[in-house]
């Protein structure tokens, strides 16, 4: 079993700023001329996470709007409580979609779905610089 690592930089907005990173993912794997294997895209952080949608006009409007009603920012957290940061929101939304993906590499290409795309949402409230971990394992 061998494993390779990249890794790169996006700059956010926050407050839920949706980023396609889909390229980018492909190309850190595309680089090692593998055919078959499991990709893994990840950040470090709490307030941000690594999911798949389709990265169209309406859900990227939809989401926000979802995530407002179910984890709404203008509600007080204990998280602010303690930390006076403002972002308890950020940490509840980040641990519901999580930090990670894992994509099959079939015969040289991630596995997608044609509407599927790889995205980074950051959802604290300021705008950040997000390192992203691509591991190739095969």
């Amino acid at each position: 079993m061998a494993v390779y690592t990249e890794n790169f930089t996006i700059n956010t907005r926050g407050f839920t700023d949706i980023i396609d990173i889909t390229q980018k993912v492909k190309s850190a794997v595309y680089n090692h001329n593998i055919k078959n294997g499991n990709v893994v895209v990840a950040l470090a952080g709490s307030t941000a996470s690594i999911t798949t949608i389709e990265y169209e006009p309406g859900l990227l409007k939809d989401l926000p709007d979802v995530l407002d009603d179910v984890v709404p920012m203008d509600k007080q957290y204990h998280h602010d409580d303690t930390w006076h940061d403002g972002n308890g929101y950020a940490h509840v939304r980040a641990a519901i979609f999580g930090s990670s993906v894992s994509v099959p590499l079939i015969d040289g290409a991630l596995l997608l779905g044609t509407w599927q795309q790889i995205v980074l949402i950051d959802f604290d409230n300021k705008p950040r610089s997000r390192h992203i971990y691509v591991q190739i394992i095969t």
